[in-house]
């Protein structure tokens, strides 16, 4: 969902755009995120269980990186020594693996929009790591960002009203939130002395490793032929789940990761960031379009209260580089999903944008 960004990235500019170029990427790069919320919805309640589904989403998206790498002649970044390998595996694991199963729970048990809410507090709870566990200054903001990500929660949750939700997938939405927030703080960790894409590269195929051994896959082959039925909504009908699901590994993850990433050439990581918070908005509009979910007055008050709490929190960590950097653009022409959270480390002689977009 958001990264915390320090420092909007440089931006070289490329002969003959326009930055009406990154604003259409940026935008299908939200929509393609918005309507993979109702796409996987579709899957996880027509006989997609969230593992075999988080699976197949990790072991798709690792295979793509590493073709990547090896076409484009940059197989040797994969090379890592043994003592990156614990921080490596708690990123893959901690950060990327446990935000797509939970992520899949919460979306399949609750209002879609809200799913994406809860996922949303991950800035938040960087700003307070930040602040409290890696003693980092962040400015006033944060306080304010708290009292509003709260105070709003509260509303959008239907606390102390008549609001009912499955306590299973408001468990998972905050699941994911943490794990969310892992993955910005050890993905900041990690890109300063390793280049992006053979970052995620690794954060993706360390679970997908572990999930090709251990998720049972014998209720694949059945989703070639499983009908899935569309909403009313876009037509109705009725198609296969495999298609479904290869919507939400090719249209709803690469896709959308590389538009963001190609959109970070001109547009600063920051604006792109506090725009992409834009989702958990698009996301409660599908679900209403699609599976006539709505929201009360109360929750959608507390939905604006928490965005905005998350806009403060993204604010609150922002401060000039200590260093400068050289400015980048290889990013921008290939898949990344790493957070982009690490802008402001200053690592200099690196030829590869650390930014990219959001969900892991």
């Amino acid at each position: 969902m958001t990264e915390p960004v320090v420092q909007a990235p440089a931006r070289p500019e490329a002969p003959g755009a326009h930055p009406a170029q990154g604003w259409t990427l940026l935008m299908l790069g939200i929509t393609l995120f918005v309507v993979n919320a109702g796409v996987s919805r579709l899957a996880l309640t027509n006989g997609a269980d969230p593992v075999p589904l988080a699976a197949v989403r990790i072991a798709g998206t690792a295979f793509v990186l590493l073709v990547a790498l090896l076409v484009t002649g940059r197989g040797a970044r994969l090379r890592l020594s043994w003592r990156e390998l614990p921080l490596l595996v708690g990123y893959g694991l901690g950060g990327v693996a446990l935000v797509q199963v939970s992520y899949f729970v919460a979306i399949q048990r609750l209002p879609i929009g809200l799913a994406l809410l809860l996922e949303y507090l991950a800035p938040l709870l960087v700003a307070l790591a930040a602040r409290f566990l890696l003693r980092e200054r962040v400015s006033a903001l944060l306080w304010p960002a708290l009292a509003l990500s709260l105070g709003g929660l509260a509303l959008a949750l239907g606390l102390g009203g008549d609001v009912s939700l499955d306590p299973v997938g408001v468990g998972a939405g905050l699941v994911a939130a943490a794990s969310f927030a892992t993955y910005f703080l050890l993905g900041e960790r990690i890109v300063r002395t390793r280049d992006a894409l053979s970052t995620t590269f690794w954060g993706f195929a360390i679970p997908g490793v572990l999930v090709l051994a251990v998720v049972p896959w014998t209720s694949l082959p059945g989703w070639t032929t499983h009908p899935v039925e569309l909403p009313a909504a876009i037509g109705s009908g009725e198609v296969a789940l495999a298609l479904v699901v290869a919507w939400v590994v090719v249209l709803g993850t690469l896709s959308p990761f590389a538009a963001e990433t190609a959109a970070l050439r001109w547009i600063p990581a920051t604006v792109v960031t506090v725009v992409a918070t834009l989702e958990p908005v698009g996301a409660a509009v599908l679900a209403w379009w699609w599976f006539d979910e709505s929201l009360t007055t109360l929750q959608v008050v507390g939905f604006v209260l928490v965005l905005a709490g998350v806009v403060l929190a993204l604010f609150s960590r922002a401060a000039p580089a200590p260093r400068s950097r050289r400015p980048v653009s290889e990013a921008a022409s290939t898949f990344s999903s790493t957070p982009r959270v690490s802008s402001a480390h200053g690592d200099e002689g690196r030829d590869d944008d650390p930014g990219a977009p959001r969900r892991p």
